[in-house]
């Protein structure tokens, strides 16, 4: 199986700050990770290599540092590394970052399956992986919790619900995107870190990749971020005494004062 593993290198949240200024996110010395859900999706990916042989291609798009995140994919196990980065990029809403992505996954050229995580963590928007599968016009299926199998050009998969799940079948090539029930991700070895140092990653910018300037970056982003902001906690607390009934009543009365 020729599998790509799409992984995103986000801030970590644990130290998440927001400029007052620009209202957009403070990344400049704040330590950036692979998108959790993405190391699940490239787990998923290696899982099925050990069982049924192939390759798995991990691919990012991002800035130079984003290399980084990459070598960390190689050092678990992965095969071979893509990048995609240009300034032409920068400011790419999920509808632009697909049209991005489905031309990096050309260049790579034959695939069997495409994993990513379900979501990131700073976008939280869930829409890539969905979007991806329809640039390349290929069936997916989301929240994915476990794979049973795959056979014959075809996969069989469990899709996470709320109340349960559901048991979906569906034709090769196709997309997924993972939960972290699926497994735990692997750790990589010290040998294996010191050979995903040496390896070659290549760089894709536009013009590499053919694309349309006016699908990529501002130019070609439906949407566009206006505000970021914390939300503040204004909490206050009420003490009602008195005989029951009072107290039924004046929480009654305060009740009805809340504004929604």
């Amino acid at each position: 199986m020729n599998i790509v593993a799409c992984i995103k290198q986000v801030p970590n949240s644990a130290h998440v700050r927001i400029d007052p200024e620009t209202k957009a996110l403070v990344r400049e010395g704040v330590e950036s990770i692979v998108n959790p859900y993405d190391m699940h999706a490239l787990e998923a990916g290696l899982s099925l290599k050990e069982h049924y042989g192939g390759k798995v291609t991990v691919l990012t798009m991002g800035p130079p540092q984003a290399e980084t995140a990459l070598r960390e994919a190689l050092s678990c196990g992965a095969d071979a590394a893509v990048l995609l980065s240009d300034r032409a990029f920068a400011g790419s809403d999920t509808w632009a970052t697909t049209y991005i992505l489905s031309l990096g996954i050309k260049k790579i050229g034959h695939f069997d399956l495409i994993i990513c995580g379900k979501q990131a963590i700073d976008g939280d928007t869930a829409q890539v992986g969905p979007g991806l599968a329809e640039r390349l016009n290929i069936p997916y299926v989301t929240y994915v919790r476990r794979i049973e199998f795959v056979e014959n050009g075809a996969m069989r998969v469990q899709r996470l619900m709320d109340s349960g799940y559901d048991v979906l079948d569906l034709p090769l090539p196709a997309l997924l995107t993972v939960v972290k029930e699926i497994n735990e991700p692997r750790l990589p070895s010290l040998k294996a870190k010191i050979r995903a140092k040496n390896q070659q990653i290549p760089v894709y910018g536009a013009k590499e990749l053919g694309a349309d300037e006016k699908k990529i970056g501002l130019a070609g982003s439906f949407t566009e971020v206006t505000e970021i902001f914390a939300p503040k906690w204004d909490r206050k607390r009420l003490i009602i005494e008195g005989p029951v009934e009072e107290q039924v009543e004046a929480l009654l009365k305060n009740i009805k004062q809340i504004r929604y």
